[in-house]
């Protein structure tokens, strides 16, 4: 039976895949990778027979580089790996979609995704990625990005974060709170508490939006600081939500 013809939906076991995928003139299938929570699109590579193997071997994903003429492991380098959670095939077993949880930045620029830049559908003006500093906050927008998953900008935020207590740039407001350590952060998590419990005293919520910014954002300093991903965090929410059906604290009288 021809692959791609069938009249039938055909489903395959991870074993049988390789043999299934309807591989281009190279050996190579596009493999389309994608966050398993935000559903954001992270980035777009090429697998072949092997690289495919190695992904289903060691549960992190292997690419084939056109370029390079060789295998690579996504984070290898970089530490930012991709740990596999399903592939999925299309109708016609030509594109893979890989579903991940992304340690750090997808993107070789830091970002949180290769798809940082796109175009305006009414104007047909370029978009690209608008990245702001000031004394009082991080402002991270990802034009498109965030419009079509507002949650995107909270990976975006943790690659960016992760950026600056690598390369510590001068005159940028996160390297400030990391040369200062951890007092510092402290202090400001502290503050902008605060300012979140007097802005919902007050019920204004224009300056709760802002200072609950402000605090998710010093907050995610302090995880950088103390060595603590967002992904395990989210876990943390998860397991609270699987076992007591969404009532938190766990620690709650």
């Amino acid at each position: 039976m021809s692959k791609g013809t069938e009249s039938e939906e055909t489903l395959f076991t991870l074993k049988e895949l390789s043999s299934a995928i309807n591989w281009d003139i190279q050996g190579l299938v596009t493999a389309v990778v994608q966050d398993v929570r935000s559903r954001e699109v992270l980035m777009v590579a090429y697998m072949n027979a092997e690289s495919l193997a190695r992904t289903l071997t060691t549960g992190q994903t292997w690419f084939w580089s056109r370029s390079r003429s060789e295998l690579w492991n996504k984070g290898a380098t970089s530490g930012h790996v991709q740990h596999v959670r399903s592939i999925r095939y299309d109708c016609d077993v030509d594109a893979l979609l890989i579903e991940v949880d992304q340690e750090g930045a997808a993107c070789h620029t830091g970002r949180s995704s290769c798809f940082y830049r796109g175009i305006d559908v009414n104007t047909g003006e370029a978009l690209g990625m608008n990245e702001r500093e000031t004394n009082s906050q991080t402002n991270v927008q990802t034009s498109s990005q965030t419009q079509t998953n507002p949650l995107s900008i909270l990976t975006t935020l943790e690659a960016l974060i992760a950026k600056r207590d690598q390369e510590r740039p001068e005159g940028a407001y996160t390297t400030y709170l990391f040369e200062h350590g951890v007092d510092k952060i402290l202090k400001k998590v502290g503050e902008e508490a605060s300012e979140v419990i007097i802005a919902a005293k007050n019920r204004d919520l224009k300056e709760l939006r802002y200072e609950s910014a402000d605090l998710i954002y010093h907050l995610m300093v302090l995880w950088q600081e103390q060595g603590l991903s967002m992904d395990v965090v989210l876990d943390e929410l998860a397991g609270r939500h699987l076992k007591q059906k969404g009532d938190y604290p766990s620690h709650a009288n």
